[in-house]
């Protein structure tokens, strides 16, 4: 048996998790609430975070926009996601919550905008 500590996340509270698993079974969760039992099988066996990062603007006023992903996304595929974003180029003028890439990588996650990107004006002489 296999006993692992875990500081949930699931509240602010941030109580300790003392998890104790048998290969892909939670045998028990001591200390915390539901919602930790939960947050620890969750964590264990399909991690997820939210992911934040830029994408490429083209003819906006600043050269990245930053997005974010609309759900957590797959922690181990975190990595192949930040690859996708290096190589996405938007066109301005880009609205907050528009959709840069759904579905990325075939999860059920959007990337979206998460400010608004006017086109670049034009200076005057």
């Amino acid at each position: 048996m296999e006993k692992i500590n875990l500081i949930c996340v699931s509240c602010p509270k941030g109580c300790t998790l003392d998890v104790r698993r048998e290969g892909d079974t939670i045998v028990s969760v001591e200390a915390g609430c539901k919602r930790g039992v939960t947050y620890a099988h969750q964590e264990l066996f399909d991690p997820r975070r939210m992911v934040a990062s830029t994408v490429k603007v083209i003819d906006g006023l600043h050269p990245l926009v930053p997005v974010a992903t609309s759900d957590p996304f797959p922690k181990p595929q975190i990595p192949q996601l930040l690859q996708a974003l290096r190589e996405v180029q938007v066109h301005a003028p880009v609205k907050i919550g528009q959709v840069i890439i759904p579905s990325v990588l075939g999860t059920d996650v959007d990337v979206i905008a998460s400010r608004d990107m006017p086109e670049e004006q034009a200076a005057s002489i």
